[in-house]
């Protein structure tokens, strides 16, 4: 189905900047699917469709960034070309796994979780421009963090960036600049796995999603400049409002599960 004539010139237009400015500040912090996915949902497409559409625009999204942080020679694609297999590998057994149990419990932990990511990221010292100490190993953070993280972004997505971010700081005490660029890489081979299984699926608007992901993969070369040139200054008050942002985003969705698993705990 050619979806671009149907939504009009216009509306292309609109998902297009939607999908510049979503690439540009998840490039920076992540959080660019909660943009992206709402304004994709108010056109009236099917959600699954939705689903397969946006992870078709942020792999060009996440690509772009993570050629932008590799030519400033922040990211070395085949030191971490293992851990993006893997957490491409994650991914796809995510995405499978969305269709066989419901989400609902991962839509009531979210917001929790984000907002413990802000704290962290608003209390801790630890992001800065320097290397620290690692606290897990390379390969035991490659099996269990990685995948993990990966089949989330399959399964569910918002806030995989902050989760990768927050992972490779804590864990791995990298920099906030590499941090970011690995996070890029890890996320485009996340994307590429639950981009797999939608291809398969045939659950994509081909013209929409390749309109807004050259939107996309501009936004996050701007993006990606950006964070190099400040670096923690501005990646760490970023990666705090968006992942405020996005627990705010779930909390007030309609329906949110947080209130009906609330709600139905009180007994009302």
């Amino acid at each position: 189905m050619d979806f671009g004539s149907d939504l009009g010139l216009y509306l292309l237009a609109l998902m297009g900047l939607v999908a510049f400015v979503a690439g540009t500040i998840d490039s920076i912090a992540g959080g660019g699917g909660l943009i992206v996915v709402p304004a994709l949902l108010l056109t009236g497409i099917d959600p699954i469709l939705v689903l397969g559409t946006n992870k078709l625009q942020s792999t060009f999204g996440s690509f772009s960034a993570t050629l932008a942080f590799a030519r400033k020679g922040h990211l070395n694609l085949r030191k971490w070309a293992g851990l993006a297999l893997i957490s491409g590998i994650g991914s796809l057994f995510g995405a499978w796994l969305l269709t066989q149990f419901s989400s609902q419990w991962l839509l009531t932990l979210m917001p929790v979780l984000l907002l413990l990511i802000a704290g962290y990221f608003a209390l801790s010292r630890s992001i800065s421009n320097v290397d620290a100490k690692a606290r897990m190993g390379a390969v035991m953070f490659g099996f269990t963090i990685v995948p993990l993280i990966g089949a989330y972004d399959g399964f569910f997505g918002p806030g995989t960036g902050a989760f990768f971010v927050l992972s490779i700081v804590t864990l791995r005490g990298l920099a906030v600049i590499p941090a970011t660029g690995l996070t890029k890489y890890l996320n485009f081979g996340s994307n590429v796995g639950a981009l797999i299984f939608f291809v398969f699926s045939g659950k994509i608007l081909w013209a929409l999603g390749l309109i807004m992901g050259i939107c996309q993969f501009a936004g996050a070369q701007l993006g990606a400049r950006l964070a190099m040139r400040i670096g923690a200054r501005l990646i760490r008050p970023l990666l705090i409002f968006i992942s405020i942002a996005m627990a705010l985003r779930l909390l007030l969705s309609a329906g949110h599960s947080f209130r009906i698993a609330i709600a139905s705990f009180f007994g009302f």
